[in-house]
């Protein structure tokens, strides 16, 4: 649905608050969940519709809404300023320089008022870039979980000058552009607007450069890194390393992401939770049934065949499957019986065969013809 909440209700600014009430109740009986139930797409609808009706419905509200737009209702936000911003801004020319990111008051105080903040940063900060890492296994460490040790190349800590940028033990002065604020400003007026310092990096502070970083603060390294990756990973799951991308200024690390890549399995095939695998038998073991043994993660188990099983057969033993690393919950292993005959020309083996053969019903292949 439309944003704008006149357009939500299908009014105009100038409708009168009977006309929007009359236009919210016909939405309402066309989007109430008790006429749509289980209708997610309707919910939403009338959440929004109601959303649109408290603010218009209230003189106070859709007056703040008609000349601050959404910002207007929100708690924190300060009327008096704003309107204040607004005037003054009118009347001088604004500027990219002047402003940098700020194009109007509505970007002033959402970055004012957005999250009940009043202030700004004193100094420059930002979080670490996070770092992926392809991490290549195979498919039975995928599905046990393993533990191991990388190594990775990025950015970190510079180890000489801890991260400032400045060489260790020189002189530290304040910075001269923003007289050791870390900040200096970008707007004149009746309301003062500022940024981080360009020239201090927001720390209010200068001096010789690092020799080893130049005043970067980081370096490009190898780091080796544990990692423990958990039990049942597909293939593309994003493993999450907490603290373990590049480092961040005056803020929190960035995250390492291990992209999981399977290698192929000679046995084994994956799909979803459930693993496939064909399982050689005997003729014998066809004909008549059994118990065989056969492999799984978790161990050999035995595998009854019912007597009389045909090639193609498929057997399921659940919960041998895949773990998912997520719920936890296990798949099913899917064993696809193929029989396999004896390769040998021994009189005895072929004169058991034909004994085999009477016992056929007509043609196997007859239904073949009728689809050419």
């Amino acid at each position: 649905m439309a944003k704008d909440y006149y357009e939500i209700l299908g009014v105009t600014r100038t409708s009168s608050k009977e006309a929007i009430k009359k236009a919210y109740r016909k939405l309402a009986r066309k989007w109430h969940p008790d006429i749509n139930p289980g209708n997610k797409k309707a919910e939403d609808n009338f959440k929004t519709i109601s959303e649109a009706y408290d603010c218009l419905s209230d003189d106070k509200k859709r007056k703040l809404y008609d000349e601050f737009g959404k910002d207007g209702l929100k708690t924190s936000f300060d009327v008096g300023k704003a309107r204040q911003y607004k005037q003054w801004s009118t009347s001088r020319p604004e500027t990219a320089e002047d402003f940098g990111k700020y194009t109007s008051y509505e970007d002033v105080f959402g970055d004012l008022f957005g999250s009940g903040d009043l202030g700004f940063t004193p100094t420059m900060s930002y979080r670490g870039r996070d770092v992926q890492y392809d991490m290549p296994t195979d498919l039975i460490s995928s599905l046990k979980g393993f533990e191991t040790e990388i190594s990775i190349s990025k950015m970190q800590k510079c180890t000489r000058c801890q991260g400032t940028g400045m060489e260790p033990g020189s002189k530290v002065a304040g910075c001269s552009s923003c007289k050791g604020s870390g900040r200096i400003n970008i707007a004149q007026g009746p309301l003062q607007f500022t940024k981080p310092c360009p020239d201090c990096k927001g720390t209010g502070k200068s001096g010789p450069a690092c020799r080893q970083c130049n005043g970067a603060a980081r370096v490009r390294g190898i780091e080796n890194i544990k990692v423990s990756i958990p039990p049942g990973v597909a293939e593309g799951t994003k493993v999450r390393v907490a603290g373990k991308g590049e480092p961040g200024l005056n803020g929190s690390d960035g995250d390492l992401y291990l992209l999981i890549h399977i290698k192929t399995h000679p046995l084994l095939i994956r799909e979803g939770d459930n693993l496939n695998m064909e399982v050689p038998v005997t003729v014998r073991e066809a004909v008549a049934g059994g118990s065989i043994t056969i492999p799984t993660i978790d161990g050999n188990v035995n595998l009854k065949i019912p007597p009389g099983s045909q090639s193609g057969h498929v057997l399921r033993l659940k919960g041998k499957g895949a773990c998912n690393f997520k719920t936890k919950k296990c798949g099913d292993l899917m064993a696809k019986l193929v029989v396999k005959g004896p390769q040998t020309g021994d009189k005895e083996v072929l004169d058991a065969v034909e004994k085999i053969e009477k016992h056929y019903q007509g043609d196997l292949r007859k239904d073949f013809y009728s689809h050419f």
